[in-house]
């Protein structure tokens, strides 16, 4: 009896997850969990500053 071609791809799935991907270590994982974290920080806070510029170069220009 032939498969289902659904069938056939959640296996073939499961089968490239488990022994052919090379998962990060737990040390890895956490590294790069970290420079993620103060990248994201990083980038909120020149966010910040640009938004704060642009807010008060408007106060300043509809003050005028």
């Amino acid at each position: 009896m032939k498969k289902l071609k659904l069938l056939t791809d959640i296996q073939e799935s499961y089968t490239e997850l488990r022994y052919r991907t090379s998962w990060p270590t737990k040390s890895q994982l956490i590294k790069s969990s970290v420079v993620v974290l103060i990248a994201s920080v990083i980038i909120a806070l020149i966010i910040l500053v640009m938004d704060q510029i642009v807010d008060h170069l408007m106060h300043f220009i509809y003050g005028l």
